[in-house]
């Protein structure tokens, strides 16, 4: 019997999904890869309503490939080793990321989020990322 085929982005959305599923406090994530172009976001975002996921805009992923290319020089210069997360904490709510191999997997969380959780997850997901996108 033939098992239906599965393509990566069904993958890579329903890994964001179950990222939503497991952490409380979740608002939108995103895969972008390292040119900055966007790959999969959850809620996905349409044309409706632009500020259904504020982070599926193509102007976010490419400022979340810039912010993680500029980490990874600094983190170089200063001889500290390879990226593990990159964590902007705003007023209203964090932003996580987590390079995956040539993307990375950037989460939006509410101010009271629990953090443990939210990190532990993210990072996770950005495993398995890496593991759907060959890397």
């Amino acid at each position: 019997m033939l098992k239906p085929q599965r393509y990566r982005s069904e993958d890579l959305e329903s890994e964001l999904k179950k990222l939503h599923a497991l952490v409380d406090g979740v608002k939108a994530t995103v895969i972008v890869n390292i040119d900055g172009l966007l790959v999969a976001a959850y809620p996905p975002g349409n044309d409706d309503n632009p500020y259904e996921n504020p982070t599926s805009s193509p102007q976010v992923a490419a400022m979340a490939a810039t912010l993680i290319g500029l980490a990874e020089k600094t983190l170089g210069r200063l001889a500290q080793g390879d990226l593990e997360r990159l964590l902007m904490e705003g007023e209203e709510g964090t932003m996580v990321v987590y390079p995956a191999g040539r993307a990375a997997v950037a989460v939006l969380v509410v101010k009271t989020a629990h953090m443990g959780h939210v990190l532990y997850a993210t990072k996770q997901a950005a495993a398995e990322v890496k593991a759907i996108l060959g890397g």
